[in-house]
């Protein structure tokens, strides 16, 4: 028989037929498809099996990226291709630690590859954090991007300032979504639910309010510029916030040097006069508590000061200074935590990752803790599939003997009653939503319904 490059090489067991590696990855967000294309594309042998929790792909493509930003979804093109290899599979609906244990998995593949990604909020544990209408941002996406688990979240929008808790980019994605002007929401594939709601919403000031300041800020330039062009809405800051910035510009490294620009441009400038809502940024404050009856008013303050040399790292201190920033609505935009989905998952509780060894990999959030974009996830899942790959052919990795695969673990799941749906079934969604968009003049309407996920797309 022909031999193979390395990085494409038969496993051979003993009886001379070539094993086919099979792997599987659970998750199919942007890790779990990176890993998927770069598996099949350097192993002309190996067949992936790609397992998800909901009956649809694509994870944070779908429901984490704005409706406001098309542009980023076009990676779904490329997922696609990818779920149309020949050798690749995909099957919704399966939910690990529920519907399959890890040794379900690890009977039917040679390799398993964690991809669920982070789909916990971090609390702040703060009092009166159960109070009504103090919202993880994490939900809030997820309710106007419709995600199953939050169409019911049904945040307030009757008041006329909203606290956001972080200054990420989530955060400012869901400052954005509050202050868009209804009428742009419309085109885009927001959900009805939340389109009805934000169209009655009486949000009129957004803050966002970090621990340090504007030196440290966790979101990008592009989400700062695109907010600071946002029609009819100012951006504020707190006078002096601002002050002894300028000074550190020539010491800082490029991305954050232009950030910092950006910053300073933008508080020096003059926004129309008729702009009836704004956009604020707090620095320099760390929240004690939530106040309120039944219902948030406010959020209680402490003031900070930043400690340390370097201004890009710097500690922020609290003192004994307080003060209330009133409001109606508070969201949570501190950050995500993955878990172990399964008992038999090796996890480092306090990372919140996954341990890695031979034979069980974890690619994207669930392997680095919840950081970066889809550019660093892509990277890391390239990372990983090379030493699966590597792994494989090594031997480091036992490929002699066969592994049935989707053959195995269908066969257990029909026994289980569990419903799943392939790729073609996900297609048939994909169209009734289009078809459904069109029907409105938006570019889709999301099903949000697991039944009826299922009952479109079900095998």
């Amino acid at each position: 028989m022909m031999m193979l490059r390395a990085s494409c090489m038969a496993i051979r067991c003993m009886s001379g037929k070539a094993a086919v590696p099979r792997v599987c990855v659970v998750g199919s967000g942007p890790a779990g498809f990176y890993v998927t294309q770069h598996l099949v594309k350097n192993n002309e042998q190996l067949e992936v099996d790609i397992y998800e929790r909901l009956p649809v792909p694509f994870g944070l493509v779908r429901y984490g990226v704005a409706p406001d930003h098309p542009e980023v979804k076009n990676v779904i093109n490329t997922f696609t291709k990818t779920a149309q290899h020949p050798r690749v599979k995909f099957c919704g609906n399966v939910s690990l630690g529920e519907d399959l244990t890890l040794r379900d998995l690890k009977d039917a593949y040679h390799a398993v590859v964690l991809t669920y990604g982070a789909e916990r909020d971090r609390e702040l544990g703060l009092a009166g954090e159960s109070l009504v209408n103090v919202v993880s941002a994490r939900r809030f996406v997820g309710w106007y991007n419709g995600l199953p688990a939050d169409r019911d979240l049904m945040p307030l929008l009757d008041t006329d300032t909203a606290v956001v808790l972080g200054q990420g980019n989530v955060a400012i994605d869901v400052a954005r979504i509050l202050l868009t002007h209804i009428d742009v929401l419309k085109k885009t594939d927001i959900t009805a639910h939340a389109l009805s709601m934000l169209a009655a919403s009486r949000v009129q000031r957004v803050v966002l309010v970090g621990r340090r300041g504007p030196l440290q800020v966790a979101f990008t330039i592009k989400e700062l510029r695109e907010m600071t062009r946002l029609h009819g809405v100012t951006t504020e800051f707190i006078p002096g916030q601002m002050d002894g910035v300028q000074i550190y510009i020539d010491k800082l490294k490029r991305p954050r040097r232009r950030l910092t620009e950006l910053l300073l441009q933008t508080s020096a400038a003059t926004f129309p006069q008729q702009n009836d809502k704004s956009f604020q940024l707090m620095f320099l404050r760390t929240p004690l508590s939530f106040q309120g009856e039944q219902r948030v008013s406010g959020v209680q303050l402490a003031v900070n000061t930043l400690q340390g040399d370097n201004p890009e790292i710097q500690t922020a201190v609290a003192t004994d200074t307080r003060e209330t920033l009133s409001c109606g609505l508070a969201l949570r935009s501190i950050g995500y935590k993955s878990i172990a989905a399964d008992p038999e998952v090796p996890f480092d509780s306090s990372r919140g990752v996954v341990i890695q060894e031979p034979g069980l990999y974890a690619a994207g959030w669930v392997a680095t803790g919840p950081v970066g974009v889809i550019l660093s996830t892509m990277s890391n899942a390239f990372e990983v599939a090379n030493t699966v790959n590597k792994d494989l052919s090594s031997g480091a990795v036992d490929c002699t003997n066969s592994k049935p695969g989707s053959v195995y673990i269908l066969q257990l799941l029909r026994s289980r009653g569990v419903p799943t749906v392939d790729f073609a079934g996900w297609e048939r969604i994909d169209k009734k939503e289009i078809e459904r968009g069109n029907a409105v003049g938006k570019p889709r309407e999301k099903v949000v319904d697991i039944a009826e996920m299922l009952e479109i797309g079900a095998v």
